[in-house]
């Protein structure tokens, strides 16, 4: 596609709404598998934040299947695609002074680190949302495991598709074994930390 009738337009220093907020910005990209608890986490997380005075937003991968991706299927051309437009509205949203929780299954290692890139110099957390995927399937909260066993979902993720877990995750959180609130301890502590 030409860009050369494409000018970036400056705009004001971000900083100064960053000042007017009284924070700084941060993206947290959770991602596992079905099931292994991300929108949970997201949600305590978000959460918490606000009663600390924070302004976050979450970014949930069902959720913007419904408006801004809804045009995006399943195939692996698709989810990268899925991957690059959620982490650009990140990082528009981190400009503002956002602190951005983004909870999306994003299977591939190579795309989650072009969401890091994509926020450039916003800080990036990428949060490993672990539960084995024999944990996952037992959850089933939407009942998607047993449709894909069935052959009625193709190429879902763990059971006719790939994941690639992180290898290094900036945090490992283990929500098989602690409940939402105790697993959302790290992830709260960090984001105050980087924001405030």
């Amino acid at each position: 596609m030409p860009r050369q009738n494409i000018i970036w337009q400056d705009l004001q220093p971000r900083e100064r709404r960053w000042e007017r907020m009284g924070q700084r910005p941060a993206i947290a990209w959770l991602t596992g598998l079905s099931g292994a608890g991300k929108s949970t986490i997201a949600n305590v997380v978000d959460r918490a934040l606000t009663q600390a005075g924070r302004c976050s937003m979450v970014l949930d991968g069902d959720n913007l299947r419904h408006g801004l991706n809804r045009d995006l299927g399943f195939t692996s051309a698709d989810r990268v695609e899925n991957i690059r437009r959620t982490a650009e509205a990140a990082r528009l949203m981190a400009d503002t002074g956002l602190v951005v929780i983004v909870s999306l299954i994003s299977p591939f290692r190579a795309e989650r680190a072009a969401a890091r890139a994509i926020a450039g110099d916003i800080p990036f957390l990428e949060i490993f949302i672990d539960a084995p995927l024999a944990v996952c399937e037992a959850r089933d909260p939407k009942g998607l495991y047993g449709r894909a066993r069935a052959g009625k979902i193709p190429s879902f993720t763990g059971v006719s598709a790939p994941y690639e877990a992180p290898q290094a995750a900036d945090l490992v959180i283990n929500t098989h074994h602690f409940p939402p609130e105790q697993s959302s301890r790290d992830i709260i502590a960090r984001l105050l930390e980087s924001s405030g």
